[in-house]
């Protein structure tokens, strides 16, 4: 068996623009001070990281990688969560999703489509040069606002979506594949890709593409009623990542998984710092232990009720206390006796 390597911490939440979030080197001193080992860097953010100077420059990736390390941390993996989310845009959602993108583009969906792909690809080629072999990141979506049957669905209708959702990732998928870097889709609301189900449209579209794994997230699963651990047992092959955060839910007689469309402290799912939510992390690590998963387990903090310096502050040490520490040999070897094909025969009674 393997270990989990951690703690670490997505930057995203974090970033900002004042000391010490507004700089690579000082946010990533920060992490090291609250006992991180790892930094997941967001892609997009242009105060931590330069996504297209990183892929054209061996030197300037160094450099990243470098200042990370002198900070006592590990780069973890890149993160392309809002470029991989303008991969695939419904036109319902152009203007909201239009500010995850240059002013350049916006109101244009083509360009910024091929704007988003572009990120993609820079993305692998910065991954490989910083000497990385994930990266996480969504699929966007087409067929979102049709989650729910009704009105009926035209026939169809998904499996074009989900068509169309492979042809364009196939080239990313691909160019990834080139740079020897997995990319770990997070199963998340607003996305096509939101559990083991439609993980496994998209696969079988991907002809089983060797690239095409999950960033596993407990908390989505706890919001959707979705058996996590089990999850695991399923798909162990396909988690190349690992975010830990909690949630929980609290349904009632007014509201359950939709909750009603009410603010984040209000609904029935809502996600919750580590250890403040109803995610069994104990059963968690040890199923990915089960399964040898070796790459990090990475704080993503969202909460709802906490704010986000005691969370990052709780988080390192919470992360800490669930790794494990593989063992070597069985707890009963000490009984074991040496292979004797005659006395077996013997126990069994087979020679009688």
């Amino acid at each position: 068996m393997k270990s989990a390597k951690g703690p670490a911490i997505f930057l995203a939440q974090f970033a900002g623009d004042k000391a010490p979030f507004n700089s690579l080197k000082s946010i990533a001193k920060w992490a090291a001070g609250l006992g991180y080992k790892g930094v997941q860097i967001p892609a997009w953010d242009g105060r931590l990281f330069d996504i297209a100077k990183a892929a054209e420059s061996k030197t300037y990736a160094d450099e990243v990688v470098g200042t990370c390390r002198e900070a006592g941390v590990e780069v973890t993996e890149l993160a392309t969560h809002l470029q991989g989310q303008l991969v695939a845009v419904h036109p319902a959602y152009d203007s909201g999703f239009d500010a995850f993108a240059p002013p350049a583009v916006h109101g244009n969906p083509k360009a910024r489509q091929e704007w988003a792909v572009d990120q993609m690809m820079k993305g692998a080629r910065a991954s490989q040069n910083m000497g990385l072999r994930v990266s996480v990141s969504f699929t966007g979506a087409l067929a979102w606002p049709y989650l729910y049957p009704w009105p009926p669905r035209a026939p169809g209708l998904i499996e074009t979506a989900f068509d169309e959702l492979a042809r364009r990732w196939k080239p990313i998928l691909d160019a990834y594949d080139k740079a020897g870097v997995d990319i770990g889709f997070e199963l998340h609301p607003g996305e096509d890709l939101i559990d083991g189900a439609t993980f496994e449209m998209f696969l079988e579209r991907m002809n089983n593409h060797p690239r095409c794994g999950i960033n596993y997230d407990p908390s989505h699963f706890v919001l959707q009623q979705l058996d996590y651990l089990e999850f695991i047992d399923i798909y162990h092959e396909r988690i190349v990542a690992f975010h830990v955060k909690d949630a929980e839910f609290n349904p009632s007689g007014r509201q359950g998984v939709y909750s009603g469309f009410q603010p984040w402290v209000k609904r029935a799912g809502r996600f919750r710092s580590l250890g403040d939510g109803q995610v069994d992390f104990g059963a968690v690590f040890s199923k990915l232990a089960e399964y040898d998963y070796d790459s990090w387990a990475v704080l993503e903090w969202e909460c709802a009720i906490k704010s986000a310096e005691q969370g990052a502050a709780e988080g390192a040490p919470f992360i800490a206390k669930h790794l494990i520490r593989v063992t070597e040999h069985a707890f009963d070897d000490f009984a074991k006796a040496a292979n004797d094909e005659a006395a077996n025969r013997r126990m069994l009674g087979i020679d009688r």
